[in-house]
């Protein structure tokens, strides 16, 4: 029973401490984020000049970087969930 408490510890631990690298994480660009932008608004839902319908959703607010936009490799949507892949170009 010891045992297997124990591996339970070590892999509750492992998974909490991929978790908090999340945000540490370096991309082929060599720039990661550094933690989502608290500051965003919505963007209505439109088409665009080829016809393609995009639905509405929430932005973050321009600033100096793109280390905080939701879709840079590191950080969160704090709405969707889901896990930024692009790195940042500047």
């Amino acid at each position: 029973m010891k045992t297997l408490i124990a591996i339970a510890l070590v892999i509750a631990g492992a998974s909490g401490a991929s978790a908090q690298y999340l945000g540490q994480s370096r991309g082929s660009s060599g720039l990661s984020g550094t933690g989502s932008n608290p500051s965003s608004h919505y963007v209505s839902p439109h088409v665009t000049s080829q016809g393609t319908y995009v639905p509405g959703y929430q932005q973050t607010n321009p600033n100096s970087t793109q280390l905080d936009n939701f879709g840079t490799r590191g950080n969160v949507n704090p709405y969707t969930g889901s896990i930024g892949t692009r790195g940042a170009r500047y």
